[in-house]
């Protein structure tokens, strides 16, 4: 039977979204399609998405790649809990989730 939700069918997405489809964190580049501002994450994951800056839309990695060795530390930029898709879904920084 269809899902519904007040009579109108919900589908369910297995849309993927991004290159990597594993369950760990890892390395993602992004370039907004509106404004054309790249960006790279060492806080990128599965199927989800970091807003832009500029334009507040929401932006998937065109690459993704395992983090390497020194990558998955925290001498970087601060990471943009704001911004970032899995945060907002976990309610907290993504950095510090294994899986």
């Amino acid at each position: 039977k269809q899902l519904e939700y007040r009579g109108a069918p919900i589908r369910m997405s297995s849309e993927k979204k991004t290159p990597y489809q594993g369950k760990r964190r890892c390395f993602g580049e992004f370039t907004c399609s509106k404004c054309g501002r790249s960006w790279s994450s060492g806080n990128s994951w599965a199927n989800m998405g970091q807003e832009c800056k500029v334009c507040k839309i929401m932006i998937y990695p065109h690459s993704q790649r395992k983090l390497e060795r020194g990558q998955d530390d925290e001498d970087g930029p601060p990471h943009l809990q704001s911004h970032c898709e899995k945060c907002k879904t976990l309610g907290r920084n993504c950095r510090y989730t294994r899986t």
